[in-house]
């Protein structure tokens, strides 16, 4: 296997680690902000500090084409601005149980964008795998009628939406031949949707007058703005130039193990049967997805035991 998919494979289960260890930090976060507010602050401390690398670190940081700004404005509208927002509220009003089954239907969602827009097409295995998937998160959070209904139909709504319109957007940026690098492209994404995010909080009527700052309040904002913003957005951006949206959005499934692995260090809960059983599911559907590159890496591996 070359080394770019060695690479690639780490990437992702960085991605994965960083989307998925936010999840007891946003939740303390809701307790205390407005979720539309909250989701543009995380950009707030996230953008900036992207846009001083980038300008560091990239002679072409700017914007220079038609392309470039295209994909822009696709990313801070659809993976910043009204991914973030709907998540944001929904996470809110329903349980994160149901949340997350929700918004794992994001891979299942991006074949079917890929193939209305880009012609990209998967075959019955391929379908299977995704598929299997699901049901590794399904297994994992165990929704029941009461977890799937003890939240507002609107807010299920919100986090379906947030799920459809990532794995829209995923698919309109590789179409977009931008010329920008993933990075620099990433921190004016992330600007555009900040600004996009506060008008919408001020829109609905939100307010942070009555939020009194706290050292728990102060940590879930940065835990939730540095690692799995500042850092995660850009690998996301990347993977998806690299593997192509449909693959990327495979984390999505990966963020439910690491957010049951945080959970078990930082508030005591168990990993259950259900969550290693899930995990296991988890592993096979994308082994099933990616098996010709399973097995040239087994080829690869059985070829130098046998030397």
């Amino acid at each position: 296997m070359p080394v770019g998919r060695y690479r690639n494979a780490g990437l992702f289960v960085l991605l994965g680690v960083l989307f998925g260890s936010s999840f007891v930090a946003i939740k303390a976060g809701l307790d205390a902000l407005p979720p539309v507010f909250f989701a543009a602050l995380r950009f707030d401390i996230a953008a900036p500090i992207l846009l001083v690398y980038a300008a560091w670190r990239y002679d072409a940081w700017r914007p220079r084409s038609r392309a470039d700004l295209t994909a822009l404005a696709v990313g801070a509208v659809t993976i910043v601005a009204a991914n973030n927002g709907l998540l944001f509220l929904g996470q809110r009003a329903i349980t994160p149980a149901a949340a997350s089954v929700m918004y794992g239907l994001n891979p299942i969602l991006s074949p079917a964008v890929a193939f209305l827009l880009l012609g990209d097409r998967l075959d019955v295995r391929g379908v299977v795998g995704i598929l299997l998937g699901l049901v590794g998160v399904v297994v994992i959070v165990q929704p029941s009628p009461e977890t799937l209904t003890s939240g507002s139909t609107v807010g299920q709504l919100y986090v379906l939406g947030a799920a459809a319109l990532i794995a829209l957007g995923s698919v309109l940026m590789r179409r977009i031949d931008a010329t920008m690098a993933s990075v620099p492209l990433t921190a004016w994404a992330m600007a555009l949707g900040a600004v996009l995010l506060h008008l919408w909080s001020l829109a609905i009527g939100e307010s942070v007058a009555d939020t009194a700052p706290t050292t728990t309040l102060v940590l879930a904002v940065l835990v939730v703005s540095i690692p799995s913003t500042a850092a995660a957005y850009p690998i996301y951006f990347t993977l998806i130039r690299r593997i192509g949206p449909v693959r990327t959005n495979l984390v999505a499934y990966v963020v439910p193990m690491v957010a049951a692995l945080t959970g078990w260090l930082l508030l005591d809960e168990p990993v259950t049967l259900a969550t290693a059983a899930g995990f296991c599911v988890v592993v096979a559907g994308v082994c099933l997805l990616e098996r010709h590159v399973v097995a040239a890496e087994l080829s690869r591996v059985s070829a130098l035991l046998g030397r």
